[in-house]
């Protein structure tokens, strides 16, 4: 499946959800805010939200520095 990450064209596996998608990107335990298709995801809800074709996701994660 094809979809937009923080306007770049990516390629998934079918049937992959929000929480995989952070664990593909290496970010799983990190501070991330998550927009799909324009709308703030809750990290409570990142296993139950279900890429689909065609999605815009944008991932933001915090860095910290002084």
């Amino acid at each position: 499946m094809h979809i937009q990450l923080n306007g770049e064209p990516c390629e998934l596996p079918a049937g992959q959800s929000l929480a995989d998608l952070i664990e593909r990107l290496q970010l799983g335990g990190r501070r991330v805010a998550v927009e799909l298709n324009l709308e703030i995801v809750p990290r409570s809800q990142f296993a139950s939200t279900a890429l689909t074709e065609g999605d815009r996701v944008e991932v933001v994660h915090a860095i910290g520095g002084g």
